[in-house]
């Protein structure tokens, strides 16, 4: 037998990427591949440092605006400009407009809004497009960045004080309803930027008077401040209509969705959507306030700790970021030494892998923690510590809250968990149970008493808690406890006003977000989300191409930032607001495969997609307002960002996992699907990104889910498991870790959704199908006032009635045996 050919060595993954790369052809593809092949070397990896992201509801308010801008619509500015002046300066006579008084800047502002009422459509889009220019800031006028900001915000106060904001609603709605650009659309091959341009200019200063109006500043005069409030209360309860403005955005997004206005600017009615609940709603902060104010008015003792607080001052997991230890770890490596254990950061083993390498998701769920290279390859915390202080500080350190050695949360027991805890105690030391009963302790011992006490001790009853206990009884017992009060909210009327359309607004949210997923491939039946973008006149040269496809990666996650902030902030709210409205939400967004989908999303290089820098600063608002843009150029495209991470696709992907974790918190069917699913892995892949709070929702997901992996997967993956006890909140008697008899407990899944889907049609009925007091009024009992009653009539009745007294009267037998039987 001959010795079989000696096969040539494999060639490296990144290898084969870079080939596959070549193949495609393209100069923007080849520079991004470049790019990415950069920051996946050894040294890119570990340089990494720690991603200092500070969460909040929104980024920076220029950010925000920037935004609301596709690079392919800069053109448009210089347009409003010219819109504006061939009507101002005629008036102003040689003045600009930060030179007038306050009286004469409202004076031409109605002059503009009388524009708007004219027939001719031209000349109301000319009108709109000059007022547009007002709100984007008098640029023109400006000299810096910080000018233009504070132009934009003094004139939509003064736009809104005038009426603008319910002048261009009225726009709105028409724009809407208009069938001819609606059918015109359907008729055209492709879609492109022309076919929105009324829409986009009302929308965009719909936008700028609610981003500007809605940011609160300390210097703000007083008539501001009531001038929030007022618009607040107008977009939360509208007095026109019975429905808030937030409903006419989501009907917006169904007729999109559904094929009937495929023109309609989906990237900048979802960012309106989402400010508007942000301003109407409030904020995560807001939301901190208004669970405490609610948690006092039930009677509940305070939350243990400020959630928010302790987020921000958690510490991630922080990989070696200097050539010296990096030199340190080669050497181990190449030596290959025992040592004895020693204590270990939690997610150090991921932090020595390649945090860019994309594994595949079959090797990832087989592997440990203990691959690729292992305890050896690691730091102990003594030469760390023996080799940070020599190193000098990038930057100087964030501030945080300094807590006690210890675990950042306060446990937390839940009544439920007692009884159950009680229930096994007297089975085991009894041989009966007592229901319900959690005072009972005879006949156990000493030790069951203890564990009782301190179980109640840390016993945590929440709102929701509350609520479900409130909504049995309501529904026991309707006639005795007599009518529900039910506090009129902005929540409350949002709920009323979307709740019988909410399955298609959600299945509509949740496809425009699969088609702006990164992972998606483009299907002939998938939505287009590039109208808005697309110009009309496609680039001919590669760096408009380089440019188009810069623009068209940043118009993507701008929606998806905005979808994920917007479904988190509905989920937060109709929580606080009644339990069974978040789960109604929640249950239609399983329904269509939200939790999938939101797999689907993380099931990528996610440090690439954190690190992505799909943006042109040079072409930014208001940056290209008031410098002179240079010539378009390789180089021009990427200067001027330094930031080491894109805010927005962090900002999304820490919304996602909120999201998830909102939807799978305390239902095994859902858990169950994140284990069909084959979650673990990309989740893992997850925990490489260095920032606090997004590794912490990543364990939340692995510890719910940890049971059910399996003891190999578990004794795989200590480094993970040990993640999890060190930041995620204790539940005292979880078995989490363990999985005692999970293979033989009988989980009926449907029967679990099913149960909790009549419990939300239980609510939904009693609340909102009928007037309250419909089915339990008091019922008159008096002949004499019944008789004397007036009742209104059909017109047509004295035509039928001896009829109808004939078949309905006089031919019907009276049974008197069968009421003297009632007697």
């Amino acid at each position: 037998m001959g010795q079989p050919p000696a096969q040539p060595p494999p060639k490296g993954r990144e290898l084969f990427r870079g080939q596959r790369k070549e193949s495609e052809g393209s100069l923007l593809f080849l520079r991004t591949a470049s790019k990415r092949a950069a920051l996946r070397s050894p040294q890119g990896s570990v340089d990494f440092p720690t991603v200092e992201f500070e969460y909040g509801d929104t980024d920076s308010r220029g950010a925000e605006l920037a935004e609301l801008y596709s690079y392919t619509e800069e053109p448009e500015l210089s347009t409003n400009r010219r819109c504006f002046e061939e009507e101002f300066c005629p008036q102003a006579r040689g003045r600009q407009w930060p030179q007038l008084d306050t009286a004469q800047q409202k004076a031409h502002i109605l002059r503009l809004l009388e524009g708007l009422e004219v027939v001719s459509r031209e000349r109301r889009l000319r009108a709109a497009r000059a007022i547009l220019y007002l709100a984007q800031g008098v640029f023109g006028d400006c000299e810096s960045e910080g000018d233009v900001l504070h132009w934009s915000r003094h004139n939509s106060f003064l736009l809104y004080q005038l009426g603008t904001f319910s002048a261009f609603l009225e726009l709105l709605s028409m724009e809407i309803d208009n069938s001819q650009a609606c059918s015109s659309a359907l008729r055209k091959p492709a879609i492109s930027l022309a076919d929105s341009t009324e829409l986009r200019v009302l929308l965009s200063v719909m936008y700028l008077l609610v981003e500007n109006i809605r940011v609160e500043l300390e210097t703000d005069p007083p008539e501001w401040k009531s001038c929030r409030e007022t618009f607040r209360t107008e977009l939360s309860f509208p007095v026109r209509s019975d429905e808030p403005f937030a409903l006419l955005l989501f009907t917006m997004v169904t007729k999109f969705c559904s094929g009937h206005a495929p023109h309609f600017p989906m990237k900048k009615v979802l960012l309106l959507l989402w400010k508007v609940l942000l301003f109407t709603l409030g904020g995560f902060e807001a939301l901190q306030t208004m669970k405490v104010r609610r948690r006092e008015e039930l009677g509940l003792p305070p939350l243990p700790e400020d959630s928010i607080q302790v987020m921000r001052s958690m510490r991630a997991a922080s990989p070696p970021t200097c050539s010296i230890e990096l030199a340190e770890q080669q050497q181990k490596r190449g030596h290959r030494s025992r040592r004895p254990l020693m204590k270990q950061d939690s997610l150090d083993i991921y932090n020595e892998r390649d945090p860019f390498k994309n594994d595949e998701a079959g090797v990832d769920e087989e592997e440990g923690d203990e691959v690729d290279g292992g305890i050896e390859g690691e730091l102990d915390l003594m030469e760390r510590d023996a080799l940070l202080p020599t190193i000098p500080a990038q930057r100087p350190p964030i501030e945080r809250v300094l807590f006690p050695k210890g675990l950042p949360w306060a446990p937390k027991v839940r009544q439920k968990d007692i009884e159950h805890f009680l229930e096994a105690s007297r089975n085991k030391f009894i041989g009966f149970t007592l229901g319900q009963d959690t005072e009972t302790l005879i006949g156990l011992p000493r030790p069951i008493h203890e564990s009782v006490k301190t179980l109640k001790q840390h016993k945590y009853i929440s709102i929701s808690d509350v609520q479900i206990k409130n909504e049995e009884e309501l529904e026991k017992c309707p006639m005795s406890l007599g009518e529900e009060e039910v506090q009129e909210t902005p929540c409350e009327v949002l709920y009323r006003a979307i709740l019988y359309n909410l399955p298609q607004y959600m299945i509509a949210l949740l496809k425009i977000l699969l088609a702006a997923a990164p992972t998606s491939k483009a299907k002939t039946d998938s939505i287009n989300i590039l109208a808005d973008v697309l110009p009309e006149e496609m680039p001919i040269t590669v760096l408009q191409s380089m440019k188009l496809g810069i623009d068209v990666n940043r118009h993507k996650e701008i929606i998806v930032k905005s979808i994920s902030a917007l479904l988190l902030l509905l989920l937060k709210h109709f929580k606080l607001n009644h339990i069974y409205q978040f789960e109604y939400v929640s249950q239609h967004l399983v329904f269509a495969n939200c939790i999938p989908l939101i797999l689907k999303f993380f099931n990528q290089n996610i440090m690439s997609y954190i690190t992505a820098k799909n943006s042109i600063s040079v072409l930014d608002y208001p940056h290209c307002t008031v410098h002179d843009l240079p010539e378009l150029t390789a180089e021009s495209l990427e200067a001027g960002d330094n930031n080491q991470f894109c805010w927005r696709n962090l900002f999304s992907c820490i919304n996602l996992l909120r999201i998830l974790n909102k939807l799978t918190k305390w239902k095994h069917s859902r858990t169950m699907m994140l284990v069909v699913f084959k979650s673990a892995p990309i989740l893992k892949r997850a925990l490489k990104v260095k920032q606090a709070m997004m590794q912490l929702y990543v364990l939340k997901l692995l510890k719910i889910q940890t049971k059910y992996l399996g003891r190999q997967w578990r004794k795989s993956n200590m480094k993970t498991m040990s993640a999890i006890y060190q930041k995620v909140r204790h539940r005292m008697n979880d078995d989490w870790a363990y999985g005692n008899d999970i293979d033989a407990r009988p989980w009926d899944f449907q029967a679990e959704e099913c149960t909790l889907r009549a419990s939300i049609e239980a609510f939904n009925s009693r609340r909102y199908d009928k007037p309250q007091d419909s089915e339990f009024a008091p019922v008159d009992n008096c002949l004499q006032s019944v008789l004397g009653q007036r009742l209104e009539l059909p017109e047509d009745f004295h035509y039928s009635y001896e009829l109808w007294l004939e078949r309905e009267v006089f031919s019907q037998p009276i049974r008197w045996e069968e009421l003297l039987r009632y007697q």
